[in-house]
């Protein structure tokens, strides 16, 4: 596997959110980390970037030991992280969002990188020199996958990336995810749209009260009686 996190536990002060996690996301896989608001999913991705100490539990990204490192060194190692929210920089262009992603990795192909995305994404080869916060919500997000990109990932967390997003977006995103593992590129996916990100994933977690209160393969999870009638309502 290339990401293994064992009995990962974590919170904020006195307040315990994560307990006793223990998941896995292989090399190309696309795994699903579903659960409703306040159920550790955004908590489980500052622990797995490094923004957030664990209080117990290990982690290992590619075999080697990432639990208490620093986010530059999980960055380094391949492990990116695009946030809810975007985060992109308003004030700077499109291409200097995307410079900056690859600051830590993938440096010395910027070049290449970026007509890659480009070729991704027209609409942001478009936009290249207009300010990042001028842009739609759909175009700020794919910015953010593609800056995200820059960085080269081995595994690609991405949290709530169809929030916010036309119906036509959210298709585009999805096929987006898809094609991104198709090229070798591991993702976990932090969504809320259970029924889209189950048809695209291979796995899928359930986070309730930052326990795994289900698992397995995401074909089984979509039929599964309890999880059809917490999020789905049928």
């Amino acid at each position: 596997m290339l990401l293994e996190v064992t009995g990962l536990a974590a919170g904020y002060g006195a307040l315990p959110v994560l307990r006793d996690v223990t998941m896995a996301v292989g090399q190309g896989e696309i795994v699903a980390v579903l659960g409703a608001n306040g159920a550790g999913k955004t908590t489980l991705n500052r622990v797995l970037s490094g923004l957030l100490r664990p209080r117990a539990g290990v982690i290992r990204f590619d075999e080697t030991l990432i639990t208490t490192a620093n986010p530059e060194a999980i960055v380094s190692a391949g492990l990116i992280h695009v946030p809810e929210g975007r985060r992109i920089f308003a004030r700077h262009t499109v291409e200097e969002n995307l410079l900056l992603g690859a600051y830590r990795r993938g440096r010395t192909r910027r070049a290449r990188n970026l007509a890659r995305i480009y070729a991704l994404f027209p609409r942001l080869s478009e936009r290249r020199s207009q300010v990042a916060g001028s842009l739609s919500g759909g175009e700020q997000q794919m910015l953010a996958i593609g800056r995200g990109m820059m960085a080269e990932p081995r595994l690609m967390i991405l949290d709530e990336p169809s929030l916010g997003l036309s119906p036509r977006l959210v298709d585009e995103m999805f096929d987006l995810v898809g094609s991104l593992a198709g090229d070798g590129t591991a993702i976990l996916i932090v969504e809320q749209n259970v029924v889209r990100t189950l048809d695209l994933a291979s796995r899928a977690y359930v986070l309730e009260n930052g326990r795994i209160a289900l698992q397995g393969e995401a074909a089984t999870l979509a039929r599964d009686p309890v999880l059809r009638q917490t999020y789905l309502g049928v």
